[in-house]
C-alpha cells in the first residue's frame, strides 16, 4: 500500500479490529465470555490460558486504536487511572517527573501519592509555557503532558515538548483523552506513551470504565502489559466490546460535538452573564495560535466562567434541564460542573470554573437550555 492509499482515520475507526474476511464469517468480532481456556504443557505466547494474561475479545479494540494512535496494538485496562498507573509505573522510585500544574485531578492525586510512598520528585509546570516545561526537564524521568488541559484548555506545543525531554533523557507520556487520536497523535510526534480514558470520548456513551495505552516500543509494551498482569488491572469483555462499538462511529460523534462547541462557545463569548470563555477555536484563546497549528480539530470541551461567582456557576447547574450535572465528558450527551467542587482539583483552577463537555444534541436545544440558567442565575 502506498502512503496516498492510507485510509483516513474515519475510515480506520470503522474498519480496523474487524475479523478477516470468509463467507459466513460475521462482520464484527464476538464477546468470549471466560475466565480461563484449555492449557496444558508449556505455555505458548500466542496461547489463551487465563484471563488476566490475555483476552480474545480485547485483541480488536486494541488492533483498532493501535492503528489510531500509529502505534502498536493498544493494551487496554480496567480504567484510565489504571491506564495512568500503568504509564507512571514505567519510572523508578525516587525519580524526577514533570506534570502540568493542571490536569486531571485524579493523575495528580496520583503523583502526589507516589511521591509520598516512591519518593518521586513531582515538578508542576504550566505546560503551555514551553520555556518552563524545557527548565524543568534536567534530571527528570518523565514529562507527563495533556494537551488541552483538564480543565483550563491549555495547548501546550507537544513536538517541542517531546524534543526536549527527549534531550534531557526523560521519557515523555501524552493523555490524548481530549483531543483523542482525531485531534492529534503524539506518537507521531515522538511520545513514548500515550494513554486514554477510554471511557470517555472513544467509547462515547457513558456506559463503560475502561483504559489503554499506546507505544511504538516493544520493549515499553511489554513492561506496560507485565503491570497489568501484575497489578489485575484488567477491563472485562463486554465492556471492551462495547468500546469497539463505540469507537465505530468516533468520527461522527466528534465532528457534531466539535461543531457544537465551537458554535456555543462564540455565543457564550458575547453573553452578558459569562465573565471569561476557554476554548481553543476562539481567535482570543491564549491557545488559539497553536491549537489551529498542531489540531485537526478544536475538542468538544468549554470552559466558562459566569458572572456572580462561584454561587452563580452553581446555580446554572442547578438550573439547566438539557445538560446533565455529571463529572464525566466525551458521551453523545452533554454535561457540565463546577470544577472546583472537587476538593483535590487545583487551587489555580478558578472557584467559578464550569467545564463543559459537549455532546451531540441539536445545538439550538442546548444553546436555550444553557442561556436560560445563565440568566436566571445572573438575575
Amino acid at each position: 500500500m502506498t502512503p496516498s492509499d492510507h485510509p483516513a482515520l474515519a475510515t480506520v475507526a470503522v474498519t480496523a479490529g474487524r475479523p478477516d474476511r470468509a463467507p459466513g464469517a460475521p462482520v464484527n468480532p464476538g464477546v468470549v465470555l471466560s475466565s480461563t481456556y484449555v492449557s496444558q504443557g508449556p505455555p505458548r505466547p500466542d496461547e489463551a490460558m487465563y484471563t488476566r494474561y490475555d483476552a480474545p475479545t480485547w485483541h480488536p479494540f486494541e488492533a483498532a486504536l493501535g492503528e489510531l494512535e500509529g502505534g502498536l496494538p493498544a493494551l487496554v485496562l480496567g480504567s484510565g487511572m489504571a491506564a495512568v498507573a500503568a504509564a507512571f509505573s514505567l519510572v523508578p522510585a525516587g525519580s524526577r517527573v514533570v506534570v502540568p500544574r493542571h490536569a486531571y485531578q485524579v493523575t495528580l492525586v496520583l503523583a502526589r501519592d507516589l511521591a509520598e510512598r516512591a519518593g518521586l520528585d513531582v515538578v508542576p509546570v504550566d505546560v503551555a509555557d514551553t520555556d518552563a516545561v524545557r527548565a524543568a526537564l534536567p534530571g527528570a524521568a518523565l514529562l507527563w503532558v495533556e494537551s488541552p488541559t483538564n480543565p483550563m484548555l491549555e495547548v501546550a506545543d507537544v513536538p517541542a515538548l517531546v524534543a526536549a525531554a527527549h534531550d534531557a533523557g526523560a521519557l515523555v507520556a501524552v493523555d490524548n483523552t481530549f483531543a483523542t487520536p482525531l485531534g492529534q497523535r503524539p506518537l507521531t510526534w515522538g511520545a513514548d506513551v500515550v494513554v486514554h480514558s477510554v471511557t470517555k470520548a472513544l467509547a462515547g456513551h457513558s456506559d463503560v470504565v475502561l483504559g489503554a495505552v499506546v507505544t511504538r516500543d516493544p520493549a515499553l509494551r511489554e513492561r506496560l502489559a507485565a503491570y497489568r498482569t501484575t497489578h489485575g488491572a484488567i477491563a472485562g469483555p463486554w465492556e471492551v466490546w462495547l468500546a469497539l462499538r463505540g469507537l465505530r462511529t468516533l468520527a461522527l460523534r466528534v465532528e457534531r460535538a466539535q461543531h457544537n462547541a465551537g458554535v456555543l462557545a462564540e455565543r457564550l463569548a458575547a453573553h452578558p452573564d459569562v465573565v471569561e470563555v476557554r476554548y481553543p477555536g476562539l481567535p482570543g484563546d491564549p491557545g488559539h495560535e497553536r491549537a489551529a497549528r498542531l489540531l485537526t480539530g478544536f475538542g468538544s470541551i468549554v470552559g466558562v466562567r459566569p458572572r456572580g461567582g462561584a454561587a452563580a456557576a452553581d446555580a446554572v447547574v442547578a438550573a439547566v434541564r438539557l445538560w446533565v450535572p455529571a463529572t464525566s465528558l466525551g458521551g453523545v450527551e452533554s454535561m457540565l460542573e463546577r470544577r472546583r467542587r472537587f476538593a483535590t482539583e487545583s487551587p489555580t483552577v478558578p472557584e467559578d470554573l464550569l467545564r463543559l463537555s459537549v455532546g451531540i444534541e441539536d445545538v439550538e436545544d442546548l444553546w436555550r437550555d444553557l442561556d436560560r440558567a445563565l440568566r436566571a442565575a445572573g438575575a
